[in-house]
């Protein structure tokens, strides 16, 4: 699927499904923005992509800070041009019970899983209301369909995504802009690893029997910035191996 001349920003793509994203969509043409609070790991996933051929830049700062956001942006429109595509992917995940669930816990997870999509959309969103054409995915995930003991404050969060993701559809889909969200489901990326969560065992339960890739995500994430999906706006497509069946 082309993306030749398009400029893509993916936000968390220093690692895991956002660096996943950020290959993917250089493999399929597009020059890549990795923004990133982590330098290193944003260096190196652009130092992947030019490798391949493909062409990007870091952007190191906040993707939940206002100021960051304005500063990558504009140098992201200097060196690589308008913007397009945008996958907000940048976010944290949380484990605690509801009872010991502190406002500065619950304020920092709706901060940067919230605020910061919201953000960097408001910022990039009048380059794709210029063209005329954009692509919005927002990552999501599968703990806001079905619930997620001890993660009340990121289920939340991410139920907030999926409601965002399709009030924006509505809003600009007259201007062929198509907003989509993935909500990923149990995908074995360093975050996961670092968490509470046996992996392996909790693989083992789902019916394909194995934890997603972060390929699994940005396969699906091609999709929905691709001129294929035009006419798929508002949609939550689950990429999950069969845990969520809505």
């Amino acid at each position: 699927m082309s993306l030749n001349g398009k400029v893509a920003v993916v936000t968390g793509s220093a690692s895991g499904i956002g660096r996943a994203i950020a290959l993917q969509l250089a493999r399929d043409g597009a020059a890549v923005a990795v923004w990133d609070l982590n330098g290193e790991g944003a260096n190196e996933t652009v130092a992947m992509i030019t490798a391949s051929g493909g062409k990007a830049i870091a952007c190191v700062g906040n993707a939940a800070t206002a100021q960051d956001i304005a500063s990558s942006a504009a140098r992201t429109r200097a060196e690589l041009g308008p913007i397009t595509i945008l996958v907000n992917n940048a976010g944290i995940t949380g484990f605690c019970r509801f009872e010991e669930i502190t406002e500065e816990m619950m304020d920092r997870m709706m901060a940067i899983n919230i605020k910061g999509p919201f953000l960097c959309t408001q910022a990039i969103i009048p380059d794709m209301v210029a063209a005329h054409w954009g692509r919005i995915v927002n990552i999501s995930s599968s703990s806001a369909q079905t619930g997620a003991p001890m993660m009340a404050h990121y289920a939340t969060s991410k139920g907030g995504v999926i409601a965002f993701t399709k009030t924006l559809a509505r809003e600009y889909a007259e201007k062929g802009i198509t907003v989509n969200n993935i909500p990923p489901g149990f995908v074995d990326t360093p975050m996961l690893r670092a968490s509470p969560v046996d992996v392996d065992a909790q693989a083992a339960q789902s019916p394909m029997k194995r934890a997603g890739s972060p390929e699994d995500i940005a396969a699906a994430c091609s999709y929905l910035v691709s001129e294929a999906a035009g006419y798929v706006t508002g949609h939550t497509l689950g990429v999950n191996g069969g845990r969520v069946m809505p």
